[in-house]
């Protein structure tokens, strides 16, 4: 893939250093995007089409994964469900790779048997794996014969044993996530207990406002601690939550990442209500 960007109509780029806008004025003043009293590096790019919107999504990924790979010979993504998996299922195989060196966990996922509809790893065996090398080995999966609480401690278990020089957080070189029309991310739902705990890596939830109702989770303190995150939005059925997110600057859970670098991707439609 060229490393030129020519379909972005216009990005958008707020960093607590400079605080710079690549894009004109009269486009900052149109979004009226509040980006005081930001520690981390935050962009947002605004495509024609959910088709750019695949192809910012792969670019950016394809750019951290290079990055990773040169400096410490593995990339490290975590993934989530929902329109995020179909976008990285249909952009990733645009792109070349080492594909042995990428390693991917789940910033959440559902406990629930793998030839369940709604386990999230099963989604990108049945829709990446035809396309890209890749094997199940390189997954971190749960085990979903275990209750929530019990799977949520083995998983970070098993993600501790990636960082076995980390005494406190690991760097995580890029989180894809997503955000349902309450705001929530991962599976951190507005108003829950979850969104208040620090002292783990991995968290359990039973009882889920979304189905099904038991799952594990990233927290917040390892979700701020990565690298790079990347939440692409299509369509305008997500252009009321982004409007609640970016413009109104609502207290909700998508709100709350706040990584070293932080990448909004949305179409036109998405960013509607801007």
């Amino acid at each position: 893939m060229s490393s030129s960007a020519s379909w972005l109509s216009r990005i958008f780029c707020y960093c607590s250093h400079c605080q710079s806008v690549a894009g004109n004025q009269s486009e900052l003043q149109q979004y009226n995007l509040n980006t005081e009293s930001l520690d981390i590096m935050e962009k947002i790019e605004v495509v024609d089409s959910e088709e750019q919107v695949i192809h910012a999504l792969v670019h950016f990924v394809e750019e951290k994964s290079k990055s990773a790979i040169a400096e410490r010979d593995r990339f490290v993504m975590g993934l989530s469900g929902g329109s995020a998996s179909t976008f990285l299922c249909k952009g990733l195989p645009m792109i070349t790779s080492d594909w042995t060196k990428w390693k991917f966990i789940f910033c959440d996922e559902r406990v629930v048997p793998f030839d369940d509809a709604e386990c999230t790893f099963s989604v990108y065996k049945n829709n990446l794996f035809s396309k890209v090398p890749f094997t199940d080995e390189q997954f971190v999966i749960i085990d979903p014969s275990l209750p929530a609480k019990e799977a949520a401690e083995d998983y970070e278990r098993k993600l501790r044993a990636l960082y076995p020089d980390d005494v406190d957080l690991p760097k995580l070189d890029l989180l894809l996530l997503g955000a349902g029309p309450d705001g929530h991310t991962c599976s951190l739902f507005p108003g829950h207990p979850l969104l208040d705990v620090t002292d783990k890596w991995v968290a359990s939830i039973d009882d889920s406002p979304k189905p099904p109702p038991s799952r594990v989770t990233l927290t917040y303190p390892i979700i701020n601690n990565a690298l790079s995150a990347v939440f692409p939005f299509a369509g305008a059925g997500k252009a009321e939550l982004v409007k609640r997110l970016l413009k109104d600057k609502e207290d909700l859970p998508a709100n709350r990442v706040k990584p070293a670098e932080l990448l909004w991707i949305l179409d036109r439609a998405a960013a509607s209500q801007l």
